[in-house]
């Protein structure tokens, strides 16, 4: 097994409160396809909606578990603190800023992170995403040895115009998604929260392999540490970033609605997960057994601040069970699961697919 046998982020797991809520929105608002309708297979009295590109792409997919009656959560150390998607160029992030204030949401940025641009706002649910774009790229000032670097002075809080940020928009109102604004491109990167950067570094690099590309602060709080991990190349859709926060003074994050459940990581076959396994217990690390989730396999362990961490396969993928023309219009269970339909069924609130993938 090669140090970069990890292919990328495979997907994340959010937590809603309404899954007729949630498929609006991803689908009607931010334009993704919900490609697969189904139970959550550990807990099957509850919706798993999956929102990706037209046929489920490793590493576009955002995934749901609906806990209707489930406490708000909130963000911490040892749990997800935003999820990025990509998008082409700083004016696909302006028409998405304009299509998003024209619905009424909140929109902060754009942002120069120096590596790429970027724009904020929250899910129904309280979900912080961000859409950023590819460029200028993590790698354009490391040269050899990646080393800690501190922001430019110009981007960080209290030197930047916020109110001219604000002002920044698309002058006209954006009824479709063009091509440069799809976010069917995938994640960017994922964020966590740390107690401790290095004991991160000892699980993402030293026993997942991952590449370490970049020591940053926060640019929103200079003096917090912000590292980030991928592929040797660095390339969106790679990246784990971990902003490192002091438990004295920082909660741990609490499961709950609009919070993230997991996030995974991609491996190309079987074999190579059963390696990372092995590699995983050799650490003395926690690790379940291999889980047939029927459109991957799946094994779980959690990071050293206790984020639950998955490694899964890229196939067989999402139209095993049905085709490319109707996937996630009708809910999908997996073979140990049918003889129970009638009953799972009696528990969920049907879904309206009516125009789901049609953006408005």
């Amino acid at each position: 097994m090669t140090t970069n046998s990890l292919l990328g982020l495979h997907h994340v797991t959010l937590v809603a409160s309404n899954a007729q809520r949630t498929a609006d929105f991803y689908t009607r608002v931010l334009g993704l396809r919900l490609i697969k309708t189904t139970v959550n297979f550990d807990d099957p009295g509850s919706y798993h909606l999956y929102f990706a590109d037209e046929t489920g792409s490793a590493g576009t997919v955002i995934t749901f578990f609906e806990w209707p009656t489930a406490p708000r959560g909130r963000t911490g150390i040892g749990g997800t603190h935003h999820v990025a998607l990509r998008v082409a160029d700083r004016n696909a992030l302006l028409r998405w800023k304009r299509r998003l204030q024209d619905r009424q949401i909140a929109v902060k940025g754009p942002y120069d992170r120096h590596y790429f641009t970027s724009i904020y706002f929250r899910d129904p649910d309280g979900v912080i995403l961000e859409i950023a774009t590819d460029g200028p790229g993590m790698l354009m000032d490391e040269l050899g040895e990646i080393v800690q670097r501190t922001p430019p002075r110009e981007l960080v809080r209290g030197v930047r115009d916020e109110a001219a940020i604000a002002a920044l928009t698309w002058p006209e109102p954006v009824t479709d998604i063009d091509e440069a604004m799809q976010l069917t491109r995938g994640m960017h990167h994922l964020t966590a929260m740390t107690a401790n950067v290095e004991r991160t570094d000892d699980f993402l690099r030293g026993v997942l392999g991952l590449t370490l590309v970049k020591k940053t602060e926060n640019f929103d709080d200079p003096g917090t540490r912000h590292w980030s991990w991928g592929s040797p190349d660095a390339r969106p859709g790679s990246l784990v970033t971990y902003l490192e926060k002091d438990p004295a003074t920082e909660r741990r994050a609490h499961m709950g609605t609009g919070q993230g459940h997991h996030y995974a990581l991609a491996v190309s076959d079987e074999l190579t997960q059963l390696a990372f396994r092995e590699k995983l217990l050799e650490a003395n690390l926690p690790v379940s057994d291999v889980m047939d989730r029927v459109y991957f396999k799946s094994i779980y362990s959690r990071d050293p601040d206790g984020h639950i961490v998955e490694i899964a396969t890229m196939g067989p993928g999402f139209l095993v069970d049905e085709p490319v023309e109707t996937a996630g219009t009708a809910l999908q269970l997996p073979w140990w699961l049918e003889s129970y339909r009638e009953d799972i069924t009696k528990k969920l609130v049907p879904i309206d697919h009516a125009n789901r993938t049609v953006p408005v």
